[in-house]
């Protein structure tokens, strides 16, 4: 029930008029008005109070009935309170009861649960003795028929005991008779100790007399190096490459010409022939025995219209025609590279014009059969360090790749740009050895790992196209392999190196088209420059070896000699490739390489020194 809560509405105070005195008014008049005014103001003041006793009676009425209400609500608030108290106790008594129970039932089952297992266990029980039982009845019946085999059988084994005696009695005079052939074959096998003891002994002989037989053929091989000379000269000819060949226009007039540009002509063998005749150069080889003679030949007219025929015969250690292969040419390095092995340095290198062939005789190809000089010595270097293991010889292997361009040393093999480090060359004058510092050396497991890091070295390497070859070598290559043996029989150690050099070529300015590019003409002077100090070196080197002791050798007029200083100053064993052109447009250099391979050949260096340390050293 609502409370009315509004008060009695306010009345505004009466507002007196305000006495005018500017104008006169009947004073009767006024006088009426204001009584008037203030008759309504009282009726208006007893409503108001009347109408707030009112009110006041209604609010008194109104607490009465909230007081009884409130008494009624705080009643029923107790009762609800009483009630609720009397339902959770009636809960818990029920929750209680609910636990009971459910324990009851628990308690119920697993009682069950046990009389169930009694009961299966008490009938397998039942089943297991009546298996029992029926097993035993089998059994009775088997022993009893068991009983009568035996019966049986005792008839039979009483007649074989008759038999086993007679047998018995034959095997103790078998086992006297082997108990006296085991006295016999004690003594054999005292006898047969002894020879094996003995054949120890002589195999222990024979490993000294190979090791020594080892060391007589190294003695042996090296002298065999030694009277073959100082530096040893092969010449070798390239074959005729086909685009070595002039094309079939070249033969033809300029009318002629014309005209097969719309026709393409097949292929003429005579034409061909003709040809190859006329590219090749005139070179014969007359010494068909030991192949160790070359001739060139040509032909040209004078001023008198008279045919005038020269002839140039030269002679080296070995000469190989164009048709020889890479096996054939490897044949004869193999000895020198074989005394790598032996403790003795050995330098191979390659000389002649650019386009001769150098970089495919040293390098090679892809196939096996194109492999080049490195490969094929590496691989026996390897192959024979494991003939060697059975004589107790072990060997470690390492090598580096280094390139000479425009006088400066780089390293191929080195993770780096070139022209970052600055490479000195030092030289130990004990032991014979080179160092190059600031250079990747790679320790060497098989000679696989050689050729991928040939591949690396070939990719690195400066080459260029000139008009003499679409790929020239602009620099000098030098792959060197280092060999330390040790001996775990004798203790015998020795160190070799193996240098293979593959030299750039020389050229001339107006063949070559160099003198047109700046760079390739600053590779082309360096080139003949370097050339032309080991030109100077080996002529120094034969005037010394005439007699003239204190003639001075300029090895540091160029990189290339300062480092091949100990192959060509009598501490290695070392061998020259000349590589010619078959061609008749080269045959001034042909020539002019030629002269310069009879002066290396007649050249005197000394012999090399073995570098090997005893046990007792």
């Amino acid at each position: 029930m609502e409370r009315a809560t509004s008060a009695p509405p306010k009345m505004a105070p009466a507002r007196p008029n305000p006495v005018r005195t500017t104008r006169a008014a009947p004073a009767s008049t006024e006088d009426k008005r204001f009584q008037s005014l203030q008759q309504q103001v009282t009726s208006i003041e007893s409503a108001r109070a009347a109408d707030t006793a009112r009110l006041a009676a209604d609010m008194e009425r109104e607490r009465v009935k909230m007081a009884d209400l409130q008494a009624g609500h705080d009643a029923l608030s107790r009762q609800l309170m009483e009630a609720r108290t009397q339902e959770l106790a009636k809960r818990q008594e029920l929750s209680h009861a609910s636990v009971e129970l459910d324990d009851m039932r628990r308690r119920h089952a697993a009682q069950v649960a046990d009389l169930e297992d009694d009961i299966r266990k008490k009938e397998r029980a039942i089943r297991t003795l009546k298996e029992e039982l029926r097993q035993c009845q089998d059994d009775l019946e088997r022993e009893r028929m068991a009983v009568s085999g035996l019966k049986q059988t005792l008839q039979t084994q009483a007649t074989a005991q008759v038999a086993l005696t007679a047998s018995v009695s034959a095997l103790q005079a078998e086992k006297a008779a082997l108990f006296a052939r085991q006295d016999g074959m004690t003594s054999n096998i005292s006898q047969m100790a002894f020879q094996l003891e003995q054949e120890r002994k002589r195999v222990v002989e024979l490993e000294a007399g190979a090791r020594e037989a080892e060391s007589v053929r190294r003695k042996l091989h090296n002298m065999v190096q030694e009277l073959k000379g100082n530096i040893r000269v092969f010449c070798r000819v390239r074959p005729l490459l086909p685009s070595d060949i002039p094309r079939m226009g070249s033969l033809k007039s300029s009318s002629s010409s014309a005209s097969s540009l719309s026709n393409t002509p097949t292929p003429d063998p005579e034409d061909e022939s003709l040809r190859r005749e006329e590219a090749m150069a005139r070179i014969v080889y007359p010494d068909k025995m030991d192949h160790k003679e070359i001739v060139l030949s040509s032909s040209s007219e004078s001023a008198t219209g008279q045919e005038r025929k020269d002839e140039w015969a030269f002679a080296f250690d070995r000469v190989f025609e164009p048709d020889s292969t890479q096996a054939e040419v490897f044949e004869e390095i193999s000895q020198l590279a074989q005394s790598c092995t032996d403790g003795y340095n050995v330098c191979v290198f390659a000389y002649g014009q650019t386009g001769s062939g150098k970089s495919f005789t040293m390098e090679g190809g892809q196939t096996d059969v194109t492999a080049g000089m490195i490969p094929r010595a590496v691989e026996q270097v390897f192959r024979v360090a494991d003939e060697l293991k059975s004589k107790g010889w072990e060997y470690k292997m390492e090598g580096q790749f280094l390139e000479i361009y425009n006088e400066t040393i780089n390293d191929l093999l080195g993770k780096g740009e070139f022209d970052k480090k600055k490479h000195e060359i030092k030289h130990d004058a004990r032991t014979g050895r080179t160092t190059v510092t600031d250079v990747a050396i790679i320790r060497l497991a098989s000679a696989t790992q050689v050729r991928a890091l040939l591949a690396t070295a070939q990719s690195r390497r400066t080459v260029a196209a000139t008009l003499m070859n679409e790929r020239s070598s602009r620099s000098h290559s030098v792959f060197t392999l280092r060999i330390r043996g040790e001996n775990t029989f004798t203790g015998e150690t020795c160190e070799g190196s193996l240098n293979l050099v593959d030299l750039a070529g020389s050229e001339r300015l107006e063949k070559s088209g160099a003198a047109g590019d700046k760079d390739r003409l600053k590779e082309t002077q360096n080139i003949n420059r370097s050339l032309s100090a080991l030109g100077d070196v080996i002529a120094a080197l034969g005037e010394k070896g005439d007699g003239k002791s204190d003639k001075h050798i300029p090895y540091r007029n160029s990189k290339l000699t300062y480092l091949l200083q100990n192959s060509l100053s009598g501490n290695s064993k070392t061998l020259m490739v000349l590589n010619l052109s078959p061609l008749s447009t080269h045959l001034n250099e042909s020539l002019c390489s030629l002269r310069f391979a009879t002066k290396v050949n007649n050249t005197t260096i000394g012999t090399a020194k073995k570098q090997t340390k005893n046990a007792t050293a």
